[in-house]
């Protein structure tokens, strides 16, 4: 079940940032690698973990996904996206 909420919340991250120019599944991958940066982030922090929602690590699990997200997609436009612009 780890691996499904991953993955659900990989989307989720991957999505919020808006509009990419890379394909869905590779935001979804920059979404779940955001989710685990952010917790081990939050962690050397100090904010492994507390009770109710933990707004904290959410919030550190956002911007690392915001991040990786965003140089992942100039890095796929810099080498695929011209490639595809070049063909159509």
């Amino acid at each position: 079940m780890g691996w499904l909420w991953a993955i659900i919340v990989g989307f989720v991250l991957g999505v919020i940032p808006g509009k990419q120019h890379s394909p869905l599944w590779l935001t979804t991958i920059c979404g779940m690698l955001g989710a685990i940066v952010g917790n081990a982030i939050a962690r050397a922090v100090g904010v492994a973990a507390t009770r109710g929602i933990d707004w904290s690590r959410h919030i550190f699990q956002l911007v690392a996904a915001i991040i990786i997200v965003g140089v992942v997609d100039a890095l796929y436009m810099a080498t695929l996206g011209k490639k595809k612009a070049e063909r159509a």
